[in-house]
């Protein structure tokens, strides 16, 4: 009996239940690409059949790369390289070419979407190495006779976790691996967890929708911002979602162009709910992020812009957790 022929009209179908997202990271990188400044977005998604890595660079390329590592060697993602053309205006074409092996890497959990260890993805420009991720450098060193990059920095991370009452992260943040956890507690406390320890706790969510606090992590101090008004909205329904953000340092910091499954995801479930046009959709549309803009002197911008502040030193780092509510 094939399932689909005798489903009810009203019914889920399976590929739109197995198309969920299970996990989606975005994080941006900045770096140089052939002697130019430019941030780099990396944007790692997963499901229940699929799993991809979309590299991004603001007016110059994107590429998707699919990703399936199996306990099947036949179905494993092999080690891989592309070239591309990078086509900037006013400037000459240039190649680029990028390595990959993600066949033996391995994950913080099952449904984590971006790789712990046992991987490297590199971008090289005139036979060296201008950009690298992974823990296996050797390996690509052996093919091509290159150091490793040392001006590359991870300047912001968002991410995209679903949940009922509890929302999870785990990733680097504050130059080490943590577990996040934001609790929502009988839909009127909001509890903030880091590695386990209570740093935060805000009561009377109804009116305390919106705020931010410091809170310190290892002794160093920063700055949380939550906006929870969707599901004080949405309450009722048990839908909606929450926006936290962590900023730590006061060098200006990138908020990542949303692209490629992170756009689709965003115009599937804040199109139909909020009547919102694509066109508008950006990492900046939450009130609480316009606030964190207004209240850093400006130093915050969408990698959409132009690279002007590629050159600062002084790096600061956001974290931005998209918490869907899934009752």
């Amino acid at each position: 009996m094939i399932p689909a022929c005798f489903s009810q009209p009203n019914t889920p179908s399976s590929s739109s239940t197995t198309q969920v997202p299970q996990n989606l990271v975005t994080c941006i990188y900045q770096t140089q690409l052939c002697n130019s400044p430019t941030y780099l977005t990396l944007t790692w998604f997963r499901t229940h059949l699929s799993h991809s890595l979309t590299i991004y660079a603001p007016h110059t390329f994107s590429i998707t790369i699919t990703l399936n590592p199996s306990t099947f060697s036949f179905f494993r993602t092999r080690p891989g390289s592309k070239s591309i053309y990078l086509t900037r205006p006013h400037k000459r074409s240039q190649k680029i070419k990028l390595h990959w092996d993600f066949s033996e890497a391995l994950f913080i959990t099952r449904n984590s979407a971006e790789p712990e260890s046992c991987f490297y993805l590199a971008i090289c420009c005139n036979g060296r190495v201008e950009f690298f991720l992974g823990d296996l450098f050797l390996i690509l060193s052996m093919q091509l006779s290159t150091r490793q990059p040392s001006d590359q920095n991870l300047v912001s991370r968002r991410e995209h976790v679903f949940g009922s009452t509890s929302y999870v992260s785990k990733g680097e943040f504050m130059g080490s691996k943590r577990e996040i956890e934001i609790e929502l507690c009988s839909g009127e406390v909001l509890r903030v967890k880091v590695d386990g320890q209570v740093c935060l706790v805000v009561k009377r969510l109804a009116w305390k929708f919106r705020g931010n606090e410091k809170i310190f992590i290892d002794g160093v101090e920063v700055e949380f911002y939550w906006d929870v008004l969707s599901w004080v909205v949405d309450s009722e329904n048990g839908n909606g979602y929450g926006v936290f953000v962590f900023q730590v340092g006061d060098g200006g910091t990138v908020w990542p162009e949303m692209v490629g499954p992170e756009k689709k995801l965003m115009k599937k479930r804040l199109v139909g709910h909020m009547g919102q046009s694509v066109a508008t959709l950006s990492p900046s549309s939450s009130g609480v992020l316009q606030w964190t803009e207004e209240s850093s002197d400006g130093e915050r911008s969408s990698c959409s812009s132009s690279t002007r502040s590629c050159g600062n030193s002084n790096v600061g780092f956001s974290l931005l957790l998209y918490a869907w509510r899934r009752d």
